[in-house]
């Protein structure tokens, strides 16, 4: 990666100013930041002009490519009306029509909307609200969750106290409430001659094993639909869904669908669940959602959840805020994404592009180094064989100097590219993917 001395200012006052997130700052040392002046569609551009096509949408966020025009003008006509104002007691337009748009998209099955600003807070308001359910309906000893083995759900201490991730969870191990894990369906850890659905039926019957035992104890289980992100994109059959959905039915416990990261299309439908034919008791969405702009989170449940909150006490409302719950500019960005899907036919070009990438990438998946080469929607992901610790790092490192922004997990490259990507950026992307893989030590 080439620095030069104009990037060196920026370089300095940053590593001097700003702790940087998931990151040991010393890395740096040897591992300059990147400055980023400016973005436009799939790039992102340093100061010198260096350019770097932004295959993982800037940590999953970005749905339409940087500085989109159309984002862009909605953003500049809410500035004009209004920025913020506090949705305890007011309300406003752009959060109204975020909110009926949301719930049209479930068919109405989920007509409430309760908005945060990131993932992790969209997390803890969902075990707080199932939680909550059920003391209000009198089932106070409906107070555990469960989750996925490998499962990740964010970083904040609820979330994180359902996350199954040790780099993350491990140090904060004494400030966590305890949560149980079950089986994860992920295909890969099937043994050779089982089906991806045999896979999902085993764990599913694990799930069902453990709800028949402690569903007296436990309010919800939360998952992540298809695919669970942070361990390595691990991917699985939806028939999982159906039969979570069936067990969580038959023993009385919420389910949780968490897509952060899967919703919004991500998947290969708006929402990943759909894909199973079920809906959720909750829906948590964040990321896309503002098209990477703004930070938003939301959280949707059904008419009898919000029903046991309706009362004249206080304290059987849902006691959570923060300053800028439905802020006016993130909605009115959410509002304008919403709209890029109908306008673009979003849904079915990016199936068009997904097979356009798959078959670009067949040399990716018959590589003698390449393991598990999948795709779900619009993300693809495979192992690199390899005995380099640092591999992520090296990888991430020459991959920028191939002009691409790629940030292996582990062993785990993966891509997650915004939708406006093209074909000639989809074959740049595995051409250049491939130089990286063929130039790195085994």
């Amino acid at each position: 990666m080439r620095i030069s001395t104009r990037n060196d200012s920026l370089l300095t006052r940053s590593a001097a100013a700003v702790w940087h997130p998931c990151t040991q700052m010393k890395q740096h040392e040897s591992l300059p930041l990147v400055p980023i002046a400016r973005g436009e569609g799939m790039w992102l551009y340093d100061c010198d002009g260096q350019r770097y096509l932004d295959a993982v949408s800037s940590w999953w966020v970005n749905l339409f490519g940087h500085a989109n025009a159309y984002i862009n003008a909605a953003l500049t006509a809410q500035l004009r009306e209004l920025e913020h104002v506090m949705l305890a007691g007011f309300t406003h337009e752009p959060v109204i029509e975020l909110s009926e748009r949301l719930s049209a998209l479930t068919g109405g099955k989920l007509g409430h909307c309760f908005y945060a600003s990131d993932g992790a807070s969209a997390v803890e308001i969902a075990l707080k609200m199932s939680f909550h359910y059920w003391r209000n309906s009198g089932r106070v000893g409906k107070t555990g969750f469960v989750s996925l083995a490998n499962g990740y759900h964010g970083e904040t201490l609820g979330a994180l106290s359902v996350t199954d991730v040790a780099l993350f969870k491990d140090t904060y191990s004494p400030l966590l409430r305890h949560s149980a894990q079950v089986a994860s369906p992920d295909w890969r850890l099937a043994p050779n001659g089982e089906s991806p659905r045999d896979c999902a039926e085993q764990a599913a019957h694990a799930l069902e094993r453990y709800l028949e035992q402690h569903h007296g104890e436990t309010a919800a289980f939360i998952v992540e639909p298809l695919i669970q992100g942070a361990t390595g994109m691990a991917m699985y059959d939806a028939h999982y869904l159906r039969l979570a959905r069936q067990a969580c039915d038959r023993f009385e416990v919420h389910m949780i669908a968490d897509e952060i990261m899967v919703g919004c299309g991500r998947s290969g439908t708006f929402f990943a669940h759909d894909q199973a034919g079920i809906k959720p008791d909750f829906l948590c969405l964040s990321k896309g959602i503002t098209g990477g702009y703004l930070p938003l989170s939301v959280v949707m449940t059904t008419d009898p959840i919000y029903a046991a909150f309706y009362d004249d006490s206080v304290a059987r409302g849902f006691l959570h805020s923060h300053s800028y719950t439905g802020n006016a500019l993130a909605c009115r960005a959410a509002l304008a994404t919403l709209e890029l899907f109908e306008r673009d036919n979003v849904i079915e070009n990016n199936r068009k592009k997904a097979a356009h990438l798959n078959a670009a990438a067949k040399d990716i998946g018959g590589h003698p180094r390449i393991r598990h080469f999948r795709n779900t929607g619009m993300i693809w992901a495979f192992e690199v064989e390899t005995r380099d610790p640092a591999f992520a790092r090296n990888f991430y490192r020459a991959a920028l100097d191939h002009e691409l922004l790629l940030r292996p997990i582990g062993s785990t490259v993966y891509f997650m590219p915004p939708y406006v990507i093209d074909d000639n950026e989809m074959e740049l992307l595995v051409e250049r993917t491939l130089k990286v893989i063929d130039a790195l030590p085994a």
